[in-house]
């Protein structure tokens, strides 16, 4: 009988504490690298401080090219369209007026966004804070959270557009 024609004998069963075959030996997981360095603060607080400098330039353009004046801005389209206050009607003159540190106005303009502002405020700085200790900015919000924002805009633009809500009215 011929040798090539004989079945395959199995392997021999593996002793213990002795490596298997190598084609039984784990695979490299890859390349191994060094590890990460940590970043500098400087560039942890660099896109908190970008973001603060995009806004600033925005308040200070506001500022600037006053809304009040017919013609700098396009109307809000739907105030255009339907005659309604939308939740955002009066952001820019509220804008200009906290720019030039008119709170009373800018109030009266909108007070949502006055409120929006002021959370950004925070916001921002509680970024700022985690940047510079090396840790992410995470706010995690429910959904209830956000239909209850959805629902304090929808009865602020409903309010404003009643006779008797006219004080929230730009």
């Amino acid at each position: 009988m011929d040798a090539s024609a004989s079945p395959a004998a199995p392997d021999p069963a593996p002793v213990p504490g002795t490596p298997g075959p190598p084609h039984t030996l784990p695979a490299a997981a890859g390349p191994v690298s060094a590890p990460a360095a940590p970043v500098s603060r400087l560039r942890r607080l660099a896109t908190p401080v970008g973001a603060m400098a995009v806004v600033v330039g925005a308040f200070g353009y506001v500022a600037t090219v006053d809304p009040n004046e017919p013609g700098h801005y396009p109307v809000c389209p739907m105030l255009r369209f339907t005659g309604v206050f939308c939740p955002g009607c009066g952001g820019l003159r509220s804008a200009h007026a906290v720019a030039h540190g008119d709170i009373a106005a800018a109030l009266g303009s909108n007070a949502l966004a006055v409120v929006g502002y002021a959370v950004f405020a925070v916001v921002w700085l509680l970024w700022m804070v985690r940047a510079s200790r090396g840790e992410p900015l995470r706010i995690a919000l429910a959904p209830a959270y956000w239909w209850g924002v959805g629902a304090v805009l929808l009865i602020f633009s409903v309010v404003r557009n009643l006779p008797f809500g006219s004080g929230l009215a730009p």
